[in-house]
């Protein structure tokens, strides 16, 4: 029989991506604070963009993005957005979904693995996942555990565990 094994991805499902920035758009042409200032969030590729007449009103666009992030439970460590940009009378925000584990941060969770994780277990990086193996069941829940204790500045899950 096979050794016990498990994957490490960081993915965020685009149906709630899609969901919550219908959302944030929905409340956008609703709230009353938002009259008159052109706001918008939308899908741009493989973006969302944010739009408005002022900064402050595309930073509060984004609070909502946020808020409604939080409530579906996808962690806004896979936001990745920097400072607001004008052209012309509108102000946009490019906000990018981080999918997939960068190879810094793939090689960091190995270490980690390989430092403070039980002896006999192994991580193997497999293009934007990692493949975690050991002998036993019981390590690599320790090392779930561990992992779960750290922060990578990358969501994380734990899928095809078997």
């Amino acid at each position: 029989m096979a050794d016990p094994s498990f994957d490490i991805v960081s993915k965020v499902d685009r149906q709630e991506i899609d969901n919550a920035i219908n959302q944030t758009a929905k409340e956008v042409r609703t709230r009353f604070d938002f009259r008159d200032t052109a706001a918008s969030a939308a899908w741009s590729g493989e973006s969302i963009l944010l739009t408005a007449t002022t900064e402050e009103r595309v930073k509060a666009v984004l609070d909502v993005l946020q808020e409604k992030w939080v409530k579906r439970g996808i962690s806004l460590k896979a936001l990745e957005h920097g400072e607001p940009t004008q052209s012309g009378k509108e102000h946009r925000l490019v906000v990018t979904v981080q999918q997939g584990i960068a190879d810094d941060k793939a090689k960091a969770i190995s270490k980690k693995i390989r430092t403070d994780g039980p002896k006999g277990v192994q991580a193997q990086i497999q293009g934007d996942q990692l493949r975690v193996t050991g002998k036993k069941r019981d390590d690599l829940q320790r090392v779930i555990q561990l992992l779960k204790e750290t922060d990578f500045e990358v969501p994380l899950q734990f899928v095809n565990y078997r």
